[in-house]
């Protein structure tokens, strides 16, 4: 399984971004996936996940009501819609795949397979 991540770029605060994850490899319908982000001197955190079926999405507290996560299992492809961007959003964000079956999505070392990362800076 492959995963490309693309879409991040410099942004405004108050701005609005989309990235994007192209999955390609095994069959993508089955899977859990999430985003990821590690900023400047911090920890890797969750972000947002999403069940294979698209019908159930996970959220970290700090993007609530800002962020949103879907999926096309047509096109293999999972989205972040980002709004109303803040500064301490900066930072490199990774998509994965989870290929066991389960229910988490907040710990990163159940994903499988990672994309290389794609770097989002907010400023002032």
């Amino acid at each position: 399984v492959q995963l490309q991540a693309f879409g991040g770029g410099l942004v405004r605060a108050g701005g609005s971004l989309r990235l994007s994850c192209a999955v390609s490899g095994r069959t993508f319908s089955y899977y859990r996936m999430g985003w990821f982000r590690q900023g400047p001197g911090k920890k890797r955190e969750f972000v947002a996940g999403i069940r294979w079926s698209g019908d159930s999405t996970y959220y970290a507290d700090s993007v609530k009501g800002r962020f949103t996560i879907s999926r096309d299992n047509v096109k293999n492809t999972m989205y972040l819609q980002m709004n109303s961007l803040r500064l301490e959003d900066t930072a490199v964000y990774y998509c994965a795949v989870i290929t066991s079956l389960g229910s988490y999505y907040h710990i990163a070392d159940l994903y499988d397979h990672w994309g290389q990362g794609t770097l989002v800076t907010v400023s002032s």
